[in-house]
């Protein structure tokens, strides 16, 4: 199984230092996209996304943790408190 980050460029970077792959997003809605592709690749066990891009699409990836087995789990972002 794969982890894989999603969020700014900084928190990708710092998990990619640590050999963790991520996808660099710009927008809540463009992370809610690259999440959804995440979770129907079976390969990809957990997806870590930085809260600053996860809080407002919140209810979607709430609605997404219940249909597939893919964890997506919130970290805090570089900055946020």
């Amino acid at each position: 199984m794969k982890i894989v980050t999603v969020g700014s460029r900084s928190f990708v970077t710092s998990f990619q230092l640590a050999g963790v792959p991520g996808v660099i997003t710009e927008t809540p809605d463009q992370a809610y996209d690259e999440i959804k592709k995440l979770s129907d690749d079976s390969d990809v066990g957990l997806v870590l996304v930085s809260d600053d891009v996860s809080e407002p699409i919140n209810d979607k990836l709430t609605a997404l943790r219940a249909e597939k087995s893919t964890l997506v789990f919130a970290l805090p972002s570089v900055g946020s408190q």
